[in-house]
């Protein structure tokens, strides 16, 4: 392990670790016929009105879910997009801001589930000025909408919004998923406004990317679906989450909130998760079919042979040259964190980006969870947190 590597050796906890104590069994102790059976019955009627109690609380869970709670401002809208500020948790905070730009599937408020498992207000409570880039659905009228407009203007034109409030030159750019392939796209055609790159799970080599989403991805034909459809529908985003772990998906994770539903810490959590995996908007055609065809099936990104146009200076001139993102110019600070039991993005896949980048200062950080556990956990709080503030909170100053 290198100093620029660190991975955690704490014990794994999911999002909704905390678990219902259910009483010491007796079976150990002698029982008559008549025991068991009224013990059985007793089980029975227990069951029931937990299965009642979980079926009004999933009945009423529209109503009552409460995410994306922390108090923020919007600083500018758009169709495409909503820029939000963040109210600041202390009475200072560091020059340089932190702009976050999330994935374009599902909904940001995973960053924001609930107090004491929110990324933003931990972020906020160590003292950073946070900003969130939340991108609306695309509409039918959207289909042609590529990477160029989201990396090139709506994530250009947050970036220069937030500059002009805190009045400087560069921002910490901080994306997760789909959003920190993104944030490397910018980075690597748009350095001079970045003064550190901080990615959650990137999705970058997807020849090291042996996931069951990765496998449909290389072998649908992307061309049909999307000249079909247009855009790739929020039903069909759920249905590949589905396929992922089926059993997990369709029947433990209900099993799950059965054995835990007196437990308001696990409903409530499992509540926040259960609406995000459901707010899937839908993804831009265009965009879709680059995705596809350009990360997965042809690896272009890691082979820095993925053309996006290109925007010169400041004035978001656009020149007719296509322009290739070459990981290679990236040297900004990196720190890139990953889950080692993602089963969305390879580990391998988003680790790889360390060594395509240049930067002299780079770190990889691995932690043992999920996809979902790195950000929205109380092991997230704990063992993530703390460790990726300290290293933004010494090149922020």
């Amino acid at each position: 392990m290198t100093k620029q590597e660190e991975t955690t050796t704490e014990q794994r906890v999911e999002p909704g670790d905390e678990t219902l104590k259910l009483p010491k069994s007796n079976h150990d102790q002698p029982t008559t016929d008549s025991d068991s059976s009224l013990n059985f019955a007793q089980e029975l009627v227990d069951y029931s009105k937990r299965l009642e109690t979980c079926r009004r609380t999933l009945h009423l869970a529209g109503k009552t879910i409460k995410v994306g709670t922390t108090p923020s401002e919007i600083l500018h809208e758009t169709r495409h997009y909503t820029l939000l500020h963040y109210r600041p948790m202390t009475n200072k905070t560091f020059s340089t801001p932190i702009l976050v730009v999330y994935a374009l599937m599902n909904k940001s408020y995973i960053l924001d589930l609930q107090p004491g498992k929110s990324w933003i207000q931990n972020l906020l409570r160590q003292g950073f000025d946070v900003y969130l880039i939340n991108w609306n659905a695309p509409s039918s009228i959207d289909k042609y909408i590529s990477f160029d407009d989201y990396v090139n203007y709506y994530l250009d034109r947050c970036v220069e919004i937030v500059e002009k409030k805190r009045d400087v030159e560069k921002v910490t750019l901080h994306g997760y998923c789909l959003g920190a392939t993104m944030s490397v796209m910018y980075t690597a055609t748009h350095q001079e406004k970045v003064r550190n790159l901080v990615t959650i799970a990137p999705i970058i080599d997807a020849d090291q990317d042996s996931t069951v989403l990765a496998n449909f991805a290389k072998n649908i034909d992307v061309d049909k679906l999307v000249d079909t459809l247009g855009n790739f529908t929020s039903e069909q985003l759920y249905t590949c989450y589905s396929m992922l772990k089926p059993f997990k998906q369709g029947v433990n994770k209900y099993i799950n909130l059965v054995q835990n539903i007196d437990n308001k810490k696990f409903v409530e959590n499992f509540l926040g998760v259960e609406k995000w995996l459901y707010d899937t908007p839908p993804i831009a055609g265009e965009t879709f079919r680059q995705w596809i065809k350009d990360i997965y099936q042809h690896n272009l990104l890691a082979k820095n042979e993925m053309r996006i146009k290109e925007i010169s200076g400041r004035d978001n001139h656009v020149t007719d040259d296509h322009h290739i993102i070459d990981l290679s110019k990236v040297t900004v600070p990196l720190l890139n964190i990953v889950a080692e039991e993602d089963h969305l993005v390879a580990p391998a896949s988003s680790a790889a980006l360390n060594d395509l980048v240049s930067s002299k200062d780079k770190r990889l950080m691995r932690f043992h969870t999920g996809h979902v556990g790195l950000i929205a956990s109380s092991y997230s709080q704990n063992n993530v947190l703390p460790k990726v503030g300290q290293w933004i909170k010494s090149r922020s100053q």
